[in-house]
């Protein structure tokens, strides 16, 4: 993540500032460059599995 300026050590200060207040919640790579390796055997329903609320458990 580049800032205005450009700066690498004021983009770093940044950084370190957000990381400090919010944690670092952010990957650095997103999901397009991530290897799909580990998507291949999930079915297309395998997020809504993963992800429902505990009241659903059958």
């Amino acid at each position: 993540m580049a800032g205005a300026g450009g700066d690498p050590k004021k983009d770093a200060e940044r950084r370190r500032k957000l990381d400090e207040l919010f944690g670092d919640v952010l990957p650095e790579t997103t999901s397009d460059e991530r290897d799909p390796g580990d998507r291949a055997d999930r079915t297309p329903d395998a997020w809504y599995y993963e992800n429902r609320p505990p009241h659903h458990d059958a």
